[in-house]
């Protein structure tokens, strides 16, 4: 009778098990959807690179987090896409500090003529100077990493070679990349990549300062004839990648390190992306019969000293301001030597 009992009451907790799955508590993950704005158009390879980053995020968060992204600057504008990440218009945005000039006064040192030789090494000064100084002007934000594309260089349907050779013309330059302009001899004149092309071949500039890979990206190479490499005088310019630091103290512990973790990966997968880009910029530029000039040592030891009184009045500037501009200089300058000697 006992045993009858006992085989009853296993089968009635079966059935139970069986029909009614509902009444065991299961915990699931709940899925963050994030959006994620980039100023890149979607063909760009940074954009690319950006996109890729935004999947491996989903796929190694086993789908905790999805991102939707919006590049071309379709959700935000370029120069609006910092604040709009303060403001939770988008949770993540990538775009340049230099779009809004005199808003990261310490991060604007890593743009400065300082002799990049190119994008792999770019990125890697502009993290490793990001963690070392800790800003204040980026404290409203989740700084997930940064990057930055190789040097910048001259461009011109004239071949230069000298000095003597840049006096005078009138070359295509914004921001930072004008008073460079100005301190080698030339004429700057701003104007956006997008109208560069028609003013070469129509005569009103006669070049352009901008790094290498805008010679196929942009068919540059179609309008100017030859390239100088001035490397000593190389700029680039540091692009961010954050969150809004809302949303990321939001998210579970787990996740916020499997973010950390792909975007330290992400530092090279940008750097090397500029750098293929630059490569391909080259060769495209070659195979249409355009001629790259390498300045002498000493010659492009006066650009560099040319370029000297943009490097001192950044640190008297930011000095002024309480900010440790001489320091700033100094450490990107050493980490340019660093990670010259590993990626050359």
């Amino acid at each position: 009778m006992r045993k009858n009992i006992f085989l009853l009451i296993l089968v009635m907790l079966f059935a139970a098990a069986v029909m009614a799955p509902t009444g065991v508590a299961t915990v699931q993950a709940a899925t963050t959807n994030l959006t994620y704005s980039i100023f890149f158009p979607p063909t760009h390879g940074q954009a690319k690179a950006g996109q890729a980053w935004a999947k491996e995020v989903e796929k190694r968060s086993n789908g905790q987090v999805k991102i939707t992204v919006f590049s071309g600057g379709t959700l935000t504008p370029a120069d609006q896409c910092y604040d709009g990440v303060v403001k939770g218009i988008s949770d993540i945005g990538m775009s340049c500090f230099a779009y809004t000039r005199g808003r990261f006064p310490v991060m604007e040192a890593l743009d400065l003529p300082l002799g990049y030789p190119n994008g792999r090494v770019a990125t890697r000064v502009a993290n490793d100077f990001y963690k070392k100084f800790k800003p204040k002007e980026l404290e409203g934000v989740k700084v997930l990493y940064i990057h930055a594309h190789g040097p910048g260089l001259l461009h011109t349907k004239k071949p230069v070679r000298s000095l003597e050779n840049l006096k005078g013309m009138k070359i295509r330059s914004t921001g930072l990349s004008s008073k460079i302009v100005d301190s080698l001899g030339g004429l700057p004149v701003a104007m956006p990549q997008g109208e560069t092309y028609e003013a070469i071949q129509k005569g009103v500039v006669d070049g352009t300062f901008t790094p290498i890979e805008t010679l196929k990206g942009w068919k540059q190479a179609e309008v100017v004839k030859s390239t100088t490499e001035c490397y000593g005088v190389g700029y680039t310019t540091a692009m961010f990648v954050v969150m809004n630091l809302k949303k990321w103290n939001a998210l579970p512990g787990d996740v916020r390190k499997i973010m950390e973790d792909i975007s330290n990966e992400w530092i090279d997968v940008h750097g090397k992306a500029w750098d293929q880009l630059d490569k391909e910029g080259r060769e495209y530029s070659r195979s249409l019969g355009n001629q790259i000039i390498p300045l002498t040592k000493a010659e492009d030891a006066r650009w560099k000293g040319a370029v000297k009184p943009i490097i001192n009045d950044y640190i008297k500037t930011t000095t002024g301001k309480g900010l440790p501009g001489k320091k700033a200089v100094a450490e990107a300058e050493s980490l340019i030597k660093k990670y010259g000697k590993t990626y050359k």
